[in-house]
């Protein structure tokens, strides 16, 4: 079970810091003020403020984490009229920290109950100083001050010049696709270590045989590894879809190949015999695919199957819409299933369950529905074809829809999966 909880960690943090990343190295490159880069949810566990303003925190339930852009919708922690706050101010009384936190005490600060703020345009807090309700005080904020929130996380102002919606539209764009971007290259450079892990990529394009198993019935047959089966039972084999299309079918019925061998053709017969396991209706003889093993086909064969993986996953996308189904979906008890099953198979079975719930994650941010980085690129495009963004309001009830939305699928699907694995 402690291997389980780990490795369902370690994907999860994986695949999150990396999605994360993307949106994060693309909206600072735009000029944005990233407020938290958060690995998980819920209360804060850990916490560390970069010299580059950014709160780095990670959280203590590992289902998933964000990247707090100066601007977005859901960034919170505002001050509002009526508040208690403290102030540092520096030597020409200018603002440069505010805290909002009962948990934290600055020394030397200025305590003030707030009248007016304005932490966008305007850079100003101005209110009654404690001990003194007579009249109100107004200071100027310094354009990088920070504010520490109620949890106790410190994080920078987010004047409008360095918020999300100042970022040219094609920037915004990228900054949305970057997070799915990442999760492809991720699964792609995971593929491609498997492959060279293993040796080399699995050639199907041919009637050649690989590696034959010692005591098997190929074995005794005569088959020796880069055979060429040219023919079985008359049928003409010309891949290795033909070849196994002609032996899981066929348990314990002899089979007659036409074989070349050494440049020689021969005659022989093996008898496949029953596949141990669940499926004992499929026979076997063997033998395993013809690997090659050069660099440049282990390169290409990452991307090779990140293509093919990425294909099945948007059939299965089609599928459900068409077919709409919750068993067709998995959510954080899935995955932790699947950790389960992975961690007991070896390291490269983790790495390949790493790759293809990275690849899936990408392809399902990409879906336009409101709240995913699909729907945030159907409103980049739409901005940008109309020449002007949607109205903060409209924009903001399509967000709260989309995620109302998420959320509730999201609870559905783990009611589902709890079923499907610890009830029925």
């Amino acid at each position: 079970m402690i291997r389980t909880i780990i490795t369902f960690i370690l994907v999860f943090a994986v695949i999150v810091i990396v999605h994360e990343f993307g949106h994060f190295y693309f909206a600072k490159k735009s000029g944005v003020l990233v407020r938290e880069f958060a690995i998980g949810m819920g209360p804060k566990i850990f916490y560390h403020r970069g010299k580059d303003g950014t709160a780095y925190t990670i959280r203590i339930l590992p289902v998933g984490g964000y990247v707090r852009m100066a601007g977005m919708d859901d960034d919170d922690g505002e001050i509002t009229p009526g508040e208690t706050v403290s102030l540092i101010l520096d030597e020409q009384e200018i603002v440069q920290r505010i805290n909002m936190s009962s948990k934290k005490q600055l020394p030397n600060s200025v305590p003030m109950e707030v009248e007016a703020v304005d932490l966008i345009d305007d850079l100003f807090i101005r209110g009654y100083i404690h001990g003194d309700d007579g009249k109100t005080v107004e200071y100027k904020v310094n354009h990088e001050a920070t504010v520490i929130e109620n949890d106790g996380t410190e994080v920078r102002i987010a004047p409008r010049d360095v918020q999300l919606q100042s970022a040219k539209v094609t920037q915004r764009m990228m900054t949305n696709f970057a997070g799915p971007m990442n999760n492809f290259i991720l699964g792609v450079i995971v593929f491609i270590i498997v492959i060279f892990m293993r040796g080399g990529v699995s050639v199907d394009n041919t009637n050649r045989i690989g590696a034959v198993q010692e005591n098997s019935p190929a074995y005794r047959a005569g088959l020796k590894e880069n055979d060429e089966i040219v023919s079985i039972n008359g049928d003409k084999i010309t891949n290795w879809d033909d070849l196994v299309g002609h032996i899981l079918p066929n348990p314990d019925k002899e089979l007659t190949m036409e074989v070349i061998s050494g440049g020689n053709e021969k005659t022989i017969k093996v008898t496949p015999k029953q596949a141990e396991g669940v499926d004992k209706t499929n026979g076997i003889i063997g033998i395993g695919q013809p690997v090659d093993s050069s660099i440049l086909a282990m390169f290409f064969g990452g991307f090779k199957q990140a293509f093919g993986l990425s294909v099945a996953i948007f059939q299965g996308i089609i599928n459900l819409i068409l077919r709409p189904s919750l068993d067709q979906l998995g959510g954080p008890v899935m995955i932790f299933h699947m950790s389960e099953q992975a961690s007991q198979s070896g390291f490269s079975t983790v790495l390949l369950m790493l790759g293809m719930l990275s690849m899936n994650l990408g392809m399902a941010n990409l879906m336009p529905i409101p709240a995913l980085d699909g729907g945030k690129i159907v409103l980049n495009i739409i901005e940008a074809i109309r020449r002007k963004p949607l109205s903060p309001e409209k924009e903001g009830v399509i967000t709260l829809i989309g995620a109302g939305f998420m959320v509730i699928l999201m609870i559905l699907v783990t009611w589902n999966d709890i079923q499907r694995f610890f009830i029925r």
